[in-house]
């Protein structure tokens, strides 16, 4: 009977620990599925693929860091492709620039209450003035983080966090990939993916 007793209590304290996990886990999941204004966007895992058939490449320097021209197309889509070209080329730790052309794109800006970020449209044709980025993993696959400013006809700047840019004609990226890897964790805080440099 004694053990029947303890089984039965180290079964009880099991299944509460269980239950006390998944309520954490579905309250959080309730939070993030909370919806957002039409105007933000979660961030979120990159998964289209073959929205850059435009693409072309070109490996500078095979030795120790590589570095690559990077030339995309007409209408090319700017993250999916480099999402697609960091994947071909088990891309583990780079940086990069770029100049070149949008015909539209949408920036975000983030917002650390509604853990989003605010849409930033952009529906014309623009000058890529700078674009800066990185990549490293996330659960073992490249992660693009990139941000960009763009010029308008009349010279004013528009610029944040690029969550998609359709190119227009071309746009021309110069990356280097370190001999090591980056990985990027999950802050709590945030529910953004950032880089611990001790791992």
């Amino acid at each position: 009977m004694m053990k029947d007793t303890l089984l039965s209590r180290r079964r009880c304290l099991q299944v509460s620990a269980l239950a006390g996990c998944s309520l954490l886990l579905n309250a959080r999941e309730l939070v993030a599925q909370e919806p957002l204004p039409v105007d933000y966007i979660r961030p979120g895992p990159v998964t289209a693929r073959g929205k850059a058939p435009g693409l072309r490449s070109q490996l500078l320097s095979p030795h120790g860091s590589r570095t690559y021209a990077i030339i995309f197309g007409k209408n090319d889509e700017f993250i999916a492709g480099l999402t697609e070209f960091a994947e071909n080329n088990r891309l583990k730790a780079s940086h990069f620039t770029a100049i070149g052309a949008f015909r539209e794109a949408l920036f975000g800006w983030f917002d650390g209450e509604k853990k989003a970020y605010r849409k930033i449209p952009v529906t014309q044709q623009v000058e890529v003035i700078s674009l800066v980025g990185d990549i490293g993993l996330i659960n073992g696959k490249p992660a693009v983080h990139a941000h960009g400013v763009v010029g308008f006809p009349d010279g004013t700047t528009r610029g944040g966090h690029i969550i998609s840019a359709t190119v227009w004609p071309t746009l021309e990226l110069f990356l280097t990939d370190e001999p090591s890897t980056l990985i990027k964790e999950e802050d709590p805080d945030t529910e953004l993916f950032l880089f611990d440099p001790r791992s």
